[in-house]
């Protein structure tokens, strides 16, 4: 039985309350009516490892995909792809792709690379005349949760390139038949119908895939938080064009609601964490003084429910322990690993650490279960070589080969977690285990299926999702609806776990992917 959720839903508008209500209430009769046909054997799953790749909405890398509800359905009716502009008006071409530029106020400029009149419609990055390849880097996309919103708009998809800084970037995808995951998904079992967690970046999103969750900070200073228009959308600010192809729409934005959620990215409170430690301060924290920092946090997480029932986990990261010493470097002295780009650097990203911002992983008080947990990408390989894999692993790759757009490309990442997959192939655990490789979220990219009814959070846009497993469906694409939450209900299933508060949504937890 699925429980109710809190805060989220009160918050919900009443008429569109009632109307998830009543869905959820037709979804659960429905399911009564129609049960397994079997009870799975979860228990031969011995080892779950869920590899969280970035920023790649499901037709941007796998919308040619053989089966698959993909580009070509989305190109059979002009309503699923076609886009409109600030005033609601069909754009007779999309925007021109615009140079990123720190500069609000200086003009728009066009990226060469790009045709300034791409037809309405989706067009292929690597094709289509452009020909920049998988192994290219394109700027990065905004993907905030307002604008991620905005641009579903109410399922019709249809404001992605309007409210992009990119411009017509949005609409671009790929031939993802080079990428070697591409060829795994062939072998094993690809999701064309799951969602990200939560509207907008990778900050929400990482939350809903540990704690099914949105941060709090009722305390937010005023400066951080968001004020909607009468609409429920972000303001925009006198200088921004009438038109999205004339320049980037520009918004009055923020990092926390107006009740105190947090829906942008905010710092971690323990290093390592994009702000540095205070002067003279404990090195082990953020500056708690600095602006952008979240407070800890004490939401429960699926980490808590494992550790309760006496299951081991670990949320293994590259770049982790590195991070981890830039982090507590003196204040002076300028970092290396987080954030930093070039040289080298793995531009580890501090705000895809989930775990880093619970006070159960106080770096002083939590000591411990903060070495238990929270582990480096050397950890990873050196458990995996040696069959020691505790039954739920999350493995995050560093910022160079996260396929996020802006700071990589795709094939690199796509490789590294293609690499990553054989080697678990090669593990004495192989026979019981379970991988899902997944997005955290659409970085930004159009998609043109609508995400689900959820609730204040999300769904947001669709995202790829592969399931590698000996009880993997072979050769398949799995239909079934699911978003980020299926994880944590098929891990809360197969281990028994009390089930997280927002653990609500109707929606698959795998299993149709297998064939226990």
């Amino acid at each position: 039985m699925k429980r109710a959720r809190g805060p989220a839903l009160r918050r919900r508008p009443p008429a569109r309350a009632a109307a998830l209500l009543v869905a959820l209430t037709c979804l659960a009769a429905c399911a009564a009516r129609n049960p397994r046909p079997h009870a799975p054997d979860l228990s031969k799953i011995q080892t779950i490892v869920v590899i969280y790749a970035e920023n790649r909405s499901f037709d941007n890398l796998y919308g040619l995909f053989p089966g698959a509800n993909g580009i070509d359905a989305a190109l059979a009716d002009p309503q699923r792809y076609l886009q409109r502009d600030l005033d609601g008006s069909i754009m007779p071409t999309l925007p021109p792709v615009w140079l990123p530029s720190s500069d609000a106020a200086a003009a728009p400029i066009a990226d060469p690379a790009f045709p300034t009149d791409l037809p309405n419609r989706p067009f292929r990055i690597d094709g289509d005349g452009i020909n920049r390849g998988l192994d290219v880097p394109t700027r990065d996309l905004v993907h905030r949760f307002y604008q991620n919103r905005e641009q579903i708009d109410g399922g019709r998809n249809d404001k992605f390139a309007a409210l992009s800084d990119a411009g017509g970037l949005a609409m671009g995808y790929y031939d993802g038949s080079k990428l070697p995951m591409w060829t795994i998904a062939e072998e094993y079992t690809l999701a064309d119908n799951f969602f990200m967690g939560a509207f907008g970046g990778s900050f929400p999103n990482h939350f809903w895939l540990v704690c099914a969750c949105t941060p709090e900070f009722s305390s937010a200073p005023a400066d951080l938080r968001i004020a909607l228009d009468a609409d429920g959308h972000l303001p925009r600010k006198t200088s921004s064009p009438a038109s999205a192809r004339s320049g980037p729409v520009q918004l009055k934005d923020g990092a926390v609601t107006a009740d105190g959620y947090v829906v942008n990215t905010l710092q971690p409170p323990f290093q390592p964490s994009g702000i540095a430690p205070a002067a003279g301060g404990d090195l082990a924290y953020a500056d708690p003084d600095a602006a952008g920092i979240l407070p800890p946090q004490h939401a429960m997480t699926i980490g808590d429910e494992l550790t309760r029932k006496g299951v081991d986990w670990a949320w293994y990261a590259d770049a982790w322990a590195a991070a981890s010493a830039d982090g507590r470097r003196d204040p002076a002295l300028p970092r290396t690993v987080i954030y930093a780009r070039g040289n080298g650097a793995p531009n580890f990203q501090a705000h895809h650490m989930p775990f880093n911002y619970f006070a159960r992983f106080d770096p002083r008080a939590g000591a411990d279960e903060r070495a238990a947990h929270l582990k480096d990408g050397d950890d990873f390989l050196k458990d995996l070589a040696r069959g020691t894999l505790p039954p739920v692993s999350f493995f995050k790759p560093q910022g160079t080969l996260n396929e996020h757009p802006g700071y990589t490309e795709v094939l690199s990442g796509d490789t590294h977690v293609a690499q990553l997959v054989a080697m678990l192939q090669r593990s004495p655990q192989w026979p019981n285990m379970l991988i899902v490789v997944t997005y955290d979220e659409n970085g930004g990219f159009w998609d043109h299926v609508p995400p689900p009814a959820g609730d204040a959070w999300g769904p947001g846009t669709r995202v790829p999702a592969i399931v590698v497993s000996p009880f993997a469906r072979r050769g398949f694409v799995d239909h079934t609806r699911y978003d980020t939450t299926s994880i944590l209900e098929l891990i809360t299933e197969r281990f028994q776990l009390e089930r997280l508060p927002g653990l609500h949504r109707d929606v698959g937890d795998l299993i149709n992917a297998l064939t226990l």
